[in-house]
C-alpha cells in the first residue's frame, strides 16, 4: 500500500468550513502517483499509457482544515488490460472518504487496450490488498 501526506489548504475549504467535496477526487489521483510510476517511471505523457475509465467516491466523514490527512492507496484487481484501485482518505485518524478507480492500460497511438505486460504486472501485484 501506499501513503501519501497531504496538508489541506485553506482554498480548499468552503462555506461551511469543511473541505469541499470536488478536492476529495483531486487528492485521490495524487494518491496514485507511484502507481503511474509503475507504468512511467518518469511521468512523461509522450509514453503515456493509462486511461482512466471509473471513479466511485464515498464521503464517510467531513474533512477539516486543521490536520493533515493520509491518503492510503492499494491494488484490488488486476485484469488482463484493467486494474482496480482501492482508496481511502484518513484524518486524525479517521476514515474520512473511500474510492475505487478502475485505469486500463491502453495505446493512445492504435486507441484500444492492451493487455498489461508480465513486468508492470509483477510489480502491481506488490501492492495487491489481500
Amino acid at each position: 500500500m501506499f501513503v501519501t501526506n497531504i496538508t489541506p489548504r485553506v482554498s480548499e475549504t468552503d462555506g461551511v468550513g469543511h473541505i469541499n467535496n470536488v478536492f476529495i477526487p483531486i487528492w485521490f489521483e495524487a494518491g496514485r502517483r507511484e502507481i503511474f510510476r509503475i507504468f512511467s517511471p518518469n511521468l512523461d505523457f509522450k509514453n503515456w499509457r493509462l486511461a482512466l475509465v471509473k471513479v466511485e467516491v464515498e464521503y464517510v466523514d467531513q474533512i477539516y482544515l486543521a490536520n493533515d490527512v493520509k491518503i492510503r492507496t492499494g491494488i484490488e484487481n488486476i485484469g488482463n488490460s484493467s486494474f482496480t484501485i482501492t482508496e481511502e482518505i484518513h484524518q486524525t485518524n479517521r476514515l474520512c472518504a473511500k474510492g475505487k478507480s478502475i485505469y486500463v492500460n491502453y495505446n493512445f497511438k492504435t486507441k484500444k487496450s492492451e493487455s498489461v505486460p508480465e513486468e508492470i504486472r509483477e510489480k502491481l501485484e506488490k501492492y495487491h490488498l489481500s
